[in-house]
């Protein structure tokens, strides 16, 4: 009797240390960060592109839009200068700045490439110019005909990192302006 026990209660820890190592590892949430599109003007569905090109990129943070009412982490502005934005990263409950700048759609430079480039800022990722087109943060020296708007494999694994736990490091506060 001890011996079925005993076998019963062996081979259940088996089956529950199998069924441990076969499940997947839990991922943490990824961290949502809010924009705001409202002073966006003529670019908002340039700037859901752009968002939706990181989120279909990276898997630690994800770029909602704000629902009316909810403070965003990210403000974008349409005006009339060269596209701008706050270097990051900032984190929930932070604040940083895009201004997606005329002066760039007017040279011809693809609205959506900008947005994502604009929005890697603010995800904490630098200028990396001059660049090929293949590079998100080469900006503007990707040129005119580049539409681009997905983020490398090294840009990618930044932004993993700077969302990878709770890091509560904020951005530098710079403005860093996009003109070639």
């Amino acid at each position: 009797m001890l011996h079925r026990k005993t076998a019963r209660i062996l081979i259940g820890a088996g089956a529950l240390a199998l069924s441990m190592t076969a499940a997947p590892a839990a991922h943490a949430a990824p961290t949502t960060l809010y924009y705001d599109d409202s002073l966006a003007a003529e670019f908002k569905s340039a700037v859901a592109a752009g968002a939706a090109a990181w989120n279909s990129s990276v898997q630690n943070v994800r770029l909602v839009k704000a629902p009316a009412g909810r403070r965003a982490e990210i403000q974008i502005i349409a005006d009339n200068g060269w596209p701008r934005a706050t270097l990051g990263p900032v984190r929930p409950g932070g604040r940083v700045t895009i201004w997606f700048g005329r002066q760039a759609v007017a040279e011809g430079y693809n609205t959506t490439r900008i947005a994502a480039h604009e929005l890697g800022h603010s995800l904490g990722l630098p200028d990396r110019k001059p660049g090929p087109c293949s590079s998100l943060m080469s900006g503007s020296t990707g040129g005119v005909s580049c539409t681009n708007a997905l983020p490398n494999t090294s840009e990618r694994a930044a932004v993993e990192r700077n969302y990878a736990g709770t890091a509560v490091t904020t951005g530098t506060g710079r403005i860093l302006v996009d003109a070639p």
